[in-house]
């Protein structure tokens, strides 16, 4: 299982961060002071850590200049808003900035963003007759290749790794488009059907009225 670590002092913020990753199907720990963040930072690998930047004993920016185990991704999470912060954060090697305070389903987007990117996610997938492999970008259903689009590719990923979930159209956008995507939601209904049909998943792909879509797991 995916595992992350959050940094981060104050206890209500650290809970709702704790929430979010849960959400997403990954586990976590919580520290609440700098030292012992780079403690852990440079004595385990993790695979994605959300990291203060105004922390007891040792700054995140700190952190990041001191640390020799740069295995593990960070994404800087920080009430700092101006500009010159974002992009000294970004020098010292972040993956993403995010200014609090944050919606959590726009963090965990950005968390699935940043795993897919350093590839902390598997390769290849199956689902009852469905074998995905993300590296060769291919399809195959049985012993059929079946096409599909760059989107419609990423969308049956991002279900398939969050299967008997219900995911809304807005955490779906988000996910495979980005989280400032403007386009309409009506784009998720139509590559929804489209996999429907190409891939014979019109009972496992299920409509959840006034929220989004479930994929349910397939019978093995």
């Amino acid at each position: 299982m995916i595992k992350i670590l959050i940094v981060e002092d104050d206890p209500n913020i650290a809970k709702l961060m704790e929430a979010t990753v849960a959400i997403g199907g990954y586990s976590s720990e919580v520290c609440s002071n700098g030292a012992e963040a780079f403690e852990r930072m440079e004595h385990d690998n993790y695979d994605l850590i959300l990291l203060d930047v105004m922390l007891p004993d040792m700054s995140g920016f700190e952190i990041m200049r001191k640390r020799t185990n740069t295995e593990s991704p960070v994404i800087f999470i920080t009430a700092k808003q101006e500009l010159t912060d974002k992009v000294r954060g970004l020098r010292l090697g972040a993956e993403d900035y995010i200014v609090k305070p944050f919606e959590a389903m726009e963090l965990l987007a950005r968390i699935e963003v940043i795993l897919r990117r350093v590839k902390r996610t598997e390769c290849v997938y199956r689902y009852g007759s469905i074998l995905v492999n993300v590296e060769e970008h291919t399809c195959k259903c049985g012993e059929q290749e079946v096409y599909l689009t760059p989107k419609e590719f990423e969308v049956l990923v991002f279900f398939i790794q969050h299967k008997d979930v219900a995911i809304s159209r807005d955490r779906l956008l988000a996910a495979v488009w980005g989280f400032e995507y403007e386009g309409e939601s009506r784009t998720i209904d139509i590559h929804i059907q489209q996999l429907r049909k190409k891939l014979n998943l019109k009972d496992k792909l299920v409509t959840i009225p006034k929220l989004g879509y479930r994929l349910e797991s397939a019978k093995e």
